[in-house]
């Protein structure tokens, strides 16, 4: 196992942040990957030696100063590397080095008032651009330097993050501060599994497709048909304190539905469940736009339907404290005529339940 240290930093100005578009190396682990810039320490180098001079060579920036934000362990093949993440917005450009401090716009008016683009400095590694912040999600990043990226955009306290890939250079892991991340898969427009796994929370920020279960238990109380719901618990990152879906739950990258759908039951409510007792009825898809603690969330979801036909006592059942407050039955008719009069606190999507109703009246 080789064991590598190197430092990464982003230099910041005007809303936007210097990329280096690896394009000039043939053969290049982050050939036409855009990142920051930086580089492997060298014998008696700390950290902040390091940084400062690898932006000084790739750049002809000094930094002033700059904030290390967190350590990156990456795992590829037999490789580890330790890499220290920094930003600044505390630099200088030296005499004879196109001035890049001076502004983040990718065009600047000439004294005859002609536009032109804004030069950068020349890099043996790849080339140089100012890109609005804004604009980060529209490149060919690593899946992992997402995930670190909107910590840093976020305002994350000082992190440890752990990303692993694959051979194929798909991100297969992330754990946050020794916490595991959830990744899931990428979907494509027609709803098939693309290859390309991210992370929950960037999939929910950038809107990325995903697959979800959806799980309805149900039954027949003195001739009406009823569902149950989950009242979500209110420190969810979405739709705290809401109704919803008796089940339901994310599958996860390489899971397969119907057993995602198990696992869900099982770890929400405490029922066990074996896979004839769950009835697929279909796939429905949906979007929402919403805010939720100060940050956008992009829910895009296709979401794998069942209803589960199992007689179930409120009484016997465990609830996930972190995921669910509480359950109720409540009439179906009843669900919908509150769902869409908006009388019921809650995040029911009313196309999947017509699915619902109409499957249990067949």
């Amino acid at each position: 196992m080789k064991t590598e240290c190197t430092t990464l930093c982003y230099l910041l100005r005007d809303n936007a942040c210097l990329m280096l578009h690896r394009v000039k190396k043939e053969h290049d682990i982050n050939k036409d990957k855009w990142i920051g810039v930086g580089g492997h320490m060298e014998a008696g180098e700390s950290p902040e030696d390091c940084v400062r001079r690898e932006v000084k060579e790739e750049t002809g920036c000094t930094l002033l100063s700059q904030k290390f934000r967190g350590i990156i362990t990456f795992v590829y093949g037999d490789v580890t590397e330790y890499m220290m993440l920094y930003t600044s917005d505390d630099f200088t450009a030296d005499s004879g080095t196109a001035d890049i401090s001076d502004t983040a716009d990718t065009d600047v008016e000439d004294t005859a008032g002609s536009s032109k683009e804004k030069e950068t400095p020349s890099c043996d590694e790849g080339v140089l651009e100012w890109v609005k912040i804004d604009d980060l999600p529209g490149l060919n990043l690593w899946a992992g330097d997402y995930i670190f990226l909107q910590l840093v955009a976020d305002g994350h306290p000082f992190f440890s993050l752990k990303l692993v890939y694959d051979a194929g250079g798909i991100l297969r892991g992330a754990v946050l501060d020794g916490k595991p991340m959830e990744l899931f898969d990428v979907l494509d427009g027609t709803g098939h599994v693309t290859g390309y796994v991210q992370e929950r929370q960037v999939v929910h920020r950038l809107g990325l497709p995903h697959r979800t279960v959806h799980l309805w238990l149900h039954r027949v109380k003195d001739g009406r048909m009823q569902l149950l719901l989950q009242k979500r618990s209110a420190d969810k990152d979405s739709n705290p304190g809401c109704y919803d879906i008796s089940s339901a739950g994310h599958i996860d990258a390489g899971d397969e539905p119907l057993p995602s759908a198990i696992r869900e039951l099982s770890e929400e409510l405490g029922i066990k469940a074996d896979p004839e007792e769950l009835h697929f009825i279909g796939l429905c898809p949906n979007y929402s736009e919403k805010e939720f603690y100060g940050h956008p969330f992009r829910d895009n979801e296709l979401s794998y339907v069942y209803l589960v036909d199992k007689e179930v006592d409120i009484a016997d059942m465990t609830l996930q404290a972190s995921e669910v407050e509480s359950v109720m039955w409540m009439d179906i008719d009843e669900v919908i005529r509150r769902q869409q009069d908006g009388t019921l606190k809650n995040c029911l999507h009313d196309v999947e339940l017509g699915m619902v109703r109409e499957a249990l009246l067949r």
